[in-house]
């Protein structure tokens, strides 16, 4: 009988994913088109090295930020959605442009605050394999199904020739989680009090102008992490043109973005506790961008703001969860959400790590190399 229980449960599972994957093929035909379109234009411009260059880069800067929005201006969309769209992709357009000239200028036309100077992603690639091509439309299926994927192991790992790099970018994104994981627990625990007291009813005036400063900050910071992710497909060093290139296309991009107001993927932060409340959006974007500046100052090495950011949600839930709740059903009913909420982001988030680190070990023979000298 236990057996059979089991055959029907995993029956069911089976039933399910299957009606999933059925229902999204149905829903999404036009989006599968294009995905379509797009692996077949990039099987073809493949060996010529320049045009896929900026085909890859023009993939990696739309899914790259269409993923990553969740983190920087997912909670800033969120929180001002009855502001004109324009206003809004303006004031972030604009604080990228400033930020990235800042790199291009100090640092002889790397965009990337030398995050492409470390050992491992310093060359520039000279010639492109199809699935260096197709890691960034990979992304977009991700995305599109709800992911929040780690930009940084998808797009950095496929170019990366050293492993000794992956396992520094997968170290310093893990501590990344942990530390953001126990800083979200420690700061919401202790400010539920003042939460409660003090946040109640319509947000004053100056809270909206508080959002905008912290948002804007934290986009700022989020570029000098991130913008390794998009550049990495160009030359290390850009000149006028291709800076003039690169900034326009990524700024253009996020008008895009504004206009579907963050895509499919917004949903991950709008399922989240509060965070549509711009005092609860000013808070979460002032600690993610506090604990991103540290790890920017602390080292060049690239890191997965991803996993810092699903673990500043995952610690966040957990901490509202623990002090909102004192009858002990509904404490335990909003532990089970928070769990599932954290399990859920770091499970979508694993996968894409997994489908990096498969993709590197395929495109990078030094790669595989260091791997097999290491087991054998």
């Amino acid at each position: 009988m236990a057996k059979l229980k089991d055959q029907n449960i995993n029956q069911d599972a089976l039933s399910k994913a299957a009606y999933s994957l059925f229902d999204f093929t149905k829903k999404q035909k036009s989006f599968l088109l294009i995905i379509c379109i797009l692996v077949s234009f990039a099987g073809i411009i493949t060996p010529y090295t320049y045009a896929a260059m900026w085909f890859g880069f023009a993939l990696a800067a739309y899914s790259a930020i269409a993923n990553d929005s969740i983190q920087t201006i997912g909670t800033f969309i969120a929180s001002n959605q009855k502001q004109k769209w324009y206003f809004l992709w303006l004031f972030m357009g604009l604080i990228f442009v400033a930020t990235v000239t800042y790199s291009w200028i100090t640092y002889g036309g790397d965009v990337s605050y030398q995050r492409l100077r470390v050992d491992g992603l310093d060359q520039a690639p000279q010639n492109f394999v199809f699935l260096q091509l197709a890691a960034p439309i990979v992304l977009l299926v991700m995305t599109r199904l709800r992911m929040p994927v780690s930009t940084t192991f998808l797009l950095l790992n496929v170019f990366t020739y050293k492993a000794g790099t992956i396992i520094g970018v997968m170290q310093k994104s893990f501590v990344g989680y942990i530390l953001a994981f126990i800083i979200a627990v420690l700061v919401w625990f202790s400010l539920e009090k003042f939460v409660k007291n003090y946040l109640k009813g319509k947000p004053r005036p100056y809270w909206y102008f508080l959002q905008w400063i912290t948002s804007g900050s934290l986009w700022a910071v989020w570029i000098m992490q991130d913008a390794a992710n998009i550049a990495v497909f160009l030359p290390r060093e850009l000149g006028l043109y291709e800076f003039l290139a690169y900034t326009g296309f990524v700024f253009l991009g996020l008008g895009f973005l504004f206009y579907l107001k963050g895509d499919k993927i917004q949903g991950i932060v709008n399922e989240k506790t509060r965070v549509t409340d711009v005092r609860a959006a000013t808070i979460v974007d002032l600690v993610y961008a506090v604990i991103l500046f540290y790890f920017k100052s602390y080292s060049n090495m690239p890191m997965s703001t991803t996993w810092v950011f699903i673990g500043l949600l995952g610690g966040r839930e957990l901490s509202i969860a623990l002090a909102k709740s004192k009858k002990l059903k509904k404490r335990k009913a909003r532990l089970v959400r928070a769990y599932r909420l954290a399990k859920n982001d770091f499970v979508k988030a694993g996968i894409g790590l997994i489908i990096s680190l498969i993709l590197a070990l395929i495109i990078n023979e030094g790669v595989r190399e260091e791997i097999l000298g290491l087991i054998f």
